[in-house]
């Protein structure tokens, strides 16, 4: 796939203020995964965000700043949609395994042709809700974005981590209310404020574990 210079670019200018470090391989495969989404977009309305240049503040770099936040080295992305921020977090993390959980089966789809033109191996696109996904060992991390309220994903994504896990939210503004409201057997532990360039508004990464 030929890569779009111009996405390119603008995709470098966004990163260069952050503190990431990224490669050229990774630049394009990011770039030419947002190609793919715009090509699909047109059949399978794949996200609201209909504009390329958008989808890299909106959708590519508000994923890939929560990398350098993640412990561990199997994730599961529920609820992901078309990939997000799953595979650019993958993109980012190529040591880390991915899961990347969706109801809708043209999602899920697309993700598996992602992989294959991308040579992404550390992502495992998967059909299924989220409370009927059983797996053999627990994950290192639950990451949801846009995806439920804090206290409805603890409630459906109770038995993906054990005590050792993280829930990682990617949320707006600082959600004061639903952290007033989780369930009983589990605790807050952090909340980071990103600055995700070329995005307007306020974004956090909030952490959550069993108790």
């Amino acid at each position: 796939m030929q890569t779009d210079i111009t996405l390119l670019n603008l995709l470098r200018q966004h990163l260069a203020q952050t503190s990431l470090e990224v490669s050229e391989q990774q630049l394009q495969q990011l770039v030419q995964y947002v190609q793919m989404m715009d090509k699909w977009n047109k059949a399978y309305n794949l996200t609201s965000v209909r504009d390329p240049k958008q989808m890299l503040s909106k959708h590519i770099v508000d994923s890939v700043v929560v990398a350098p936040h993640l412990q561990g080295t199997s994730f599961i992305d529920v609820g992901t949609g078309p990939g997000l921020p799953g595979i650019p977090l993958a993109i980012m993390l190529p040591e880390a395994h991915f899961v990347l959980l969706d109801s809708l089966g043209k999602r899920v789809r697309f993700m598996k042709q992602v992989g294959f033109e991308l040579g992404l191996k550390n992502i495992e696109p998967v059909q299924s809700r989220v409370e009927e996904y059983t797996q053999h060992a627990p994950f290192d991390g639950v990451l949801s974005r846009a995806f439920a309220s804090l206290k409805d994903m603890l409630h459906w994504c109770q038995h993906l981590v054990d005590f050792q896990g993280t829930y990682f939210a990617l949320k707006g503004q600082y959600p004061e209310d639903e952290l007033a409201d989780l369930p009983q057997g589990f605790e807050f532990k952090q909340a980071i404020k990103l600055d995700v360039p070329g995005l307007e508004g306020e974004r956090h990464l909030i952490k959550l574990a069993k108790q």
